[in-house]
């Protein structure tokens, strides 16, 4: 029969290698939001005419905040590995009414024309995590995976009978490059930040030289084991230029903003 300090030692043992009930072990978690995003943008150019280089920047925006929706989540299949996914869309237009007639030499431009411009910006990524710290509380994971994104702008203008419209598409996937920090201080409460990051001349962006990166911040509420809530910040920027026969045209793209929805774990 094993004596009374036998029997301490064995108690105190359990007590210090439990694994608390709030442990980071989710075989799947996915989250459902929204993202109420604002939009930076920045068109430049570079060519060159009759020998002299020549170039513009020039800021745009869509006006008021939009709200996008937003998915991410993990399968969490053994001990130190993930597979982490995430998917963001931003769907905006903004519309310019001229007020009066504006005339330059011979040509007047009436009262009441508009052009309106679109952007759609999808982003969707797929990455192995891997964690190099995994406790019972805290995780910290590197990743490498694939990133996707599409672009697709419209130009839309009308000037008496006079019509313009011309859109373009360009998507592609490359290698995406990561890390991930996931901290749960007790049974209801979890922290994680993510950062990604690619560049164009790793996949098949075509004729596209940049970058794309995105960074987020999530906390957590989780009411049960299988539910919760959460809020956070989500940041993206795609910086790309594409060069042509007469020169170089870049955007910089950046959205930014607050994000919230709910979350389901099994």
């Amino acid at each position: 029969m094993p004596s009374k300090t036998q029997l301490s030692m064995l108690l105190l043992s359990g007590v210090f290698f439990a694994v608390p009930a709030y442990a980071i072990d989710d075989h799947f978690t996915v989250r459902l939001g929204a993202a109420w995003l604002d939009a930076d943008n920045e068109v430049s150019g570079r060519t060159q005419f009759n020998g002299e280089d020549f170039e513009f920047k020039e800021d745009f925006d869509f006006g008021e905040q939009e709200l996008v929706p937003r998915l991410d989540g993990q399968f969490h299949f053994s001990e130190r590995n993930r597979i982490v996914f995430n998917y963001f869309s931003y769907d905006k237009d903004q519309r310019a009414t001229l007020g009066e007639d504006l005339s330059f030499d011979d040509i007047t431009i009436p009262a009441g024309s508009f052009a309106q411009a679109e952007t759609d910006f999808q982003s969707a990524s797929l990455l192995y995590d891997f964690a190099v710290v995994e406790t019972p509380t805290t995780s910290f994971g590197l990743q490498l995976g694939a990133q996707y994104a599409k672009l697709e702008g419209r130009l839309f203008a009308e000037s008496g009978s006079d019509r313009y419209d011309t859109r373009a598409t360009e998507d592609g996937y490359a290698p995406v490059a990561g890390a991930r920090l996931t901290v749960a201080p007790n049974e209801h409460w979890r922290f994680e930040v993510q950062g990604q990051y690619l560049d164009a001349d790793w996949g098949n962006f075509g004729d596209y030289d940049g970058s794309l990166g995105r960074a987020s911040a999530t906390v957590e509420y989780r009411f049960t084991p299988t539910f919760g809530v959460f809020a956070g910040y989500d940041w993206f920027r795609l910086d790309v230029e594409r060069e042509g026969g007469d020169g170089v045209i870049g955007l910089d793209q950046r959205f930014r903003g607050p994000t919230a929805g709910v979350t389901f774990a099994f």
